[in-house]
């Protein structure tokens, strides 16, 4: 069961279970914490976790005016303020990892470590694979059927206003985000980003992200599209704790990550 908590920005649907450290999931665009079915249980066990629904997404209420990753970030950090109490992971799926990225730039004091899974930093038609897909995406179209149920059955503004949603949904994606390269260099949370390797975000774009983020790491999960924690839930709740739990391995030969000098042994 969850609870709503008055923020300043919108009067915010969250849930939360398990024990230790904070954790907060974020889900995806258009989705609500039921698609994080298949990750809740192992990460609970290890882990305090929190999931607040984003504003117009779920069940916490649309609010007047256009919508922005930079009001669903500050949103973010107001819950981790007033419900969490303290500095948190953040593990972010789509719209979700946007979300992490912004609340690390942001405030890093509240950002332990950070999963960006199938995120981007500029807008849908410069980071997607298909960037006409934003052209059909409407109330009624068939792709967009699932979403309209998890919607319809959970949102307080009602069914009716499902279609004004998705227009606001869709002028963002097009327009947002517009996350600099510098912006991104300042993250200093270690970072994974994790992606499948047919996502909706090209290959190219996520090892962009992956190079601006200073010591960050990347994982690409074989066999899986936008929808990987889904799809190969296992695997990616492995990478994720792994992550999480564990301190960077030092590895025999860095490139990316050397600091110096090639060490001893080392290829010159």
């Amino acid at each position: 069961m969850g609870e709503y908590v008055k923020l300043p920005g919108v009067k915010t649907w969250y849930e939360a279970e398990g024990a230790g450290d904070p954790l907060l999931l974020l889900h995806g665009g258009f989705c609500t914490n039921e698609t994080w079915g298949a990750q809740r249980a192992d990460l609970a066990a290890r882990y305090r976790l929190f999931l607040p629904e984003r504003r117009g997404h779920g069940h916490t209420p649309d609010v007047e005016g256009s919508l922005s990753y930079q009001d669903m970030a500050d949103d973010t950090i107001a819950f981790i303020e007033s419900v969490v109490g303290g500095p948190a992971h953040l593990v972010g799926w789509s719209d979700g990892g946007i979300v992490a990225l912004l609340v690390a730039i942001a405030r890093p004091g509240l950002v332990r470590k950070v999963v960006a899974m199938g995120a981007n930093f500029l807008p849908g038609p410069e980071s997607s694979v298909v960037p006409a897909m934003l052209d059909h995406m409407s109330a009624d179209a068939p792709d967009m059927a699932a979403f309209r149920g998890m919607y319809e059955a959970a949102s307080p503004d009602g069914a009716d206003h499902w279609p004004i949603i998705v227009n606001k949904m869709v002028d963002m994606i097009r327009t947002q985000p517009t996350i600099s390269t510098d912006d991104l260099a300042c993250i200093s949370a270690p970072t994974l980003v994790l992606v499948g390797d047919d996502d909706l975000m090209t290959l190219e774009h996520t090892i962009a992200l992956y190079r601006a983020i200073p010591n960050s790491e990347l994982a690409v999960v074989p066999g899986t599209s936008h929808a990987l924690p889904m799809e190969k839930p296992e695997q990616v709740n492995r990478l994720i704790l792994d992550f999480l739990t564990n301190d960077p391995v030092p590895t025999m030969f860095p490139i990316r990550r050397a600091s110096g000098t090639p060490s001893e042994g080392s290829p010159a």
